[in-house]
């Protein structure tokens, strides 16, 4: 397993996304994916407070056990949890910290990560407060998500002479490349950020489980989405590139996975993808995904799906 840099963490370029801890998946089902997870070689493992109606930090805590120092956490705050726990104000941020780090059974938390930009409080408060965590020793690293190019921009300056993120988390995938369409790509390679893709594997559109014209496998991310959502991620866009992406990786005998993987990965820029998995065998199948594609192959991926 290789890794690269987000600030000063080493993260294994293949992570694990938490968010079936506590829905999907039991304490016994969490167990069997960390542990996995640790024996293929993955070490960054990425929350929030609320996945899981906040039952996924405390799952993945447990689950870790004697094994934390041999990972990175990351985890998220700002998302509603309830009518009062919410935003980026720094008394709140320090509040989300703590009720986090009490959840994992930590005293750090590798990469804390404002989950949403939040318009009502100035970037130079909230980074305030999170500088101060890092003082502290509460916090490593800083992140955030959802950012726009010019909310980045505002940060970088609004951080001083602090640091200012180390990293961002934005919707990335070959279904979903807004990410270089809206400069924020090129912005993190100028401000030398880590970018973490979600929803890489497009909610199980590019696993080579879904195959278009054919029902939706049970108990698969897609057949347990509220209609809504399912009808956009099978919408004929989506479908249409899936079916010339399952036809190319017939073609290059490269299974759809690795090809969905590795394509992130050949952008230096992106520093880990992150994948849910529910069981250890998605795990496996995860970690031997990041592959070193051609030129050829990646050159033909960005024509399929521009």
């Amino acid at each position: 397993m290789q890794h690269r840099s987000i600030g000063s963490l080493s993260a294994s370029v293949i992570g694990i996304g938490c968010n079936n801890f506590g829905g999907r998946l039991d304490s016994t089902g969490t167990s069997a994916v960390v542990l996995a997870a640790i024996d293929a070689g993955i070490n960054f493992f990425d929350t929030a407070d609320i996945y899981g109606g906040t039952k996924s930090e405390e799952l993945l805590g447990a689950a870790l056990g004697s094994r934390r120092s041999d990972v990175l956490i990351a985890t998220k705050f700002g998302l509603p949890i309830d009518a009062e726990r919410y935003g980026a104000h720094p008394q709140y941020v320090r509040r989300a910290c703590d009720d986090s780090l009490r959840r994992l059974n930590t005293d750090y938390i590798d990469l804390y990560q404002l989950h949403v930009p939040d318009e009502k409080v100035p970037f130079a408060d909230t980074l305030g407060a999170l500088h101060e965590l890092i003082n502290e020793g509460k916090v490593r690293e800083i992140g955030c998500s959802n950012l726009s190019v010019a909310q980045l921009r505002e940060a970088k300056s609004a951080a001083s002479d602090n640091r200012a993120f180390a990293s961002i988390q934005n919707q990335y995938s070959l279904l979903w490349r807004e990410p270089e369409n809206d400069g924020v790509l090129a912005e993190c390679e100028a401000l030398h950020l880590g970018f973490l893709p979600y929803y890489p594997l497009a909610n199980g559109l590019l696993t080579g489980k879904v195959r278009p014209g054919e029902p939706i496998p049970e108990g698969t991310r897609l057949a347990l989405m509220a209609p809504e959502r399912t009808t956009h991620w099978l919408s004929d866009e989506f479908t249409s590139r899936v079916s010339e992406l399952l036809n190319f990786a017939d073609e290059v005998q490269i299974p759809i996975l690795t090809l969905a993987f590795s394509w992130l990965l050949s952008h230096d820029v992106v520093s880990s993808v992150i994948a849910g998995a529910s069981t250890p065998e998605q795990v496996c199948a995860n970690a031997a995904a990041a592959q070193e594609l051609s030129a050829d192959v990646v050159q033909r991926l960005n024509e399929l799906t521009q």
